[in-house]
């Protein structure tokens, strides 16, 4: 503790509430001393209630202001439930009064002492996952935003046959102008339901149309931008796969402030199955991916690395399905 605090130049004292997660040090003194932890290794000893009661475990969420994060919350809590263990939920950034980001969750994780961590949709940068081996802490990925590094254990669902039933679908109704709404490029599941999307438009012999592809960021305002592209193409598509049905939101508004009907005039295909998908109207035909099924599977994978074990493999894909309701319909004149 001496080093440390010689290292980040405060006192001793200083440097002990900083490691044992006390809440009166300025913001700017926790910054130096968790930077001086960080460079040193250090990796605190558990105190002994934590060695004999390992009951709590973390989420780290990047939100919690939509239903997908919704439901991945109520599978953790469910699974949680039956496996003995408390949920504490934490945001993965946090921001300081002067606007800086800070590192909240790695604060409250070591102040809190959790046996284990999921992370829901958290980009984890390479101090983060050095942070987590150096201290031996399990930890487990609910659909990472990015390919995760070797050796990373996470859960995510089946995106790229979804990409392709969601595409089969439109083509068996007999669409072959068939657009994607994309959210952004550099996002696992985002790539995937495209390629699948593409693939299937390959195996039916379908020319691939690089301006039908257009790129978001998963919300609704910038797919109906992207559908506004669309249409405004001298052969605009007669159906839509939109990679999250959040973002068909959008594509409804665009279409409708054209004065197109849906199904009669473009069909369109979403992706999650949230609630907003039966709301929507007409219900949107979309495709599901058990949320709350891969929140509770990363929570068993967790329990088990918890007791020593090491899963098989580190990527665990639950599979997708189409769930047909009334957005999607054959091509006019069809």
């Amino acid at each position: 503790m001496a080093v440390v605090a010689r290292e980040a130049g405060v006192s001793v004292p200083t440097a002990s509430k900083v490691v044992n997660g006390r809440q009166d040090v300025a913001p700017e003194t926790r910054r130096r001393v968790t930077e001086a932890l960080e460079r040193l290794g250090y990796v605190r000893r558990p105190r002994i209630e934590e060695v004999q009661a390992p009951g709590l475990i973390d989420l780290v969420v990047d939100s919690l202001d939509s239903s997908w994060s919704g439901a991945v919350l109520r599978g953790v809590e469910e699974a949680a439930h039956d496996a003995g263990l408390e949920v504490v939920v934490s945001p993965g950034l946090t921001r300081a009064r002067d606007g800086r980001p800070e590192r909240g969750w790695t604060d409250k994780l070591t102040a809190r002492g959790s046996s284990g961590v999921l992370f829901n949709l958290t980009e984890l940068t390479a101090a983060q996952y050095a942070w987590l081996d150096q201290r031996r802490i399990p930890y487990v990925l609910i659909d990472p935003v990015v390919e995760p590094p070797p050796g990373v254990v996470s859960v995510g669902a089946a995106n790229w046959q979804g990409g392709v039933t969601a595409a089969e679908h439109l083509l068996g109704l007999g669409h072959e102008r068939i657009a994607c709404v994309a959210g952004y490029r550099r996002r696992m599941c985002s790539g995937a339901r495209v390629a699948g999307y593409r693939s299937a438009l390959a195996a039916a012999g379908i020319r691939h149309r690089p301006e039908y592809v257009r790129h978001g960021n998963f919300d609704e305002a910038t797919a109906y931008r992207r559908t506004g592209e669309l249409l405004d193409l001298p052969e605009p598509p007669t159906a839509v796969f939109v990679c999250s049905d959040t973002m068909a939101l959008g594509v409804y508004r665009a279409l409708a402030e054209r004065g197109l009907r849906v199904p009669a005039d473009v069909s369109v295909v979403g992706f999650d199955d949230l609630p907003e998908a039966r709301w929507a109207t007409p219900a949107l035909t979309t495709v599901r991916q058990p949320l709350a099924e891969m929140a509770a599977a990363s929570l068993r994978l967790l329990v088990r690395m918890m007791a020593g074990e090491r899963p098989e493999g580190t990527r665990t894909e639950l599979s997708t399905r189409l769930v047909e309701r009334a957005s999607t319909a054959p091509p006019r004149g069809r």
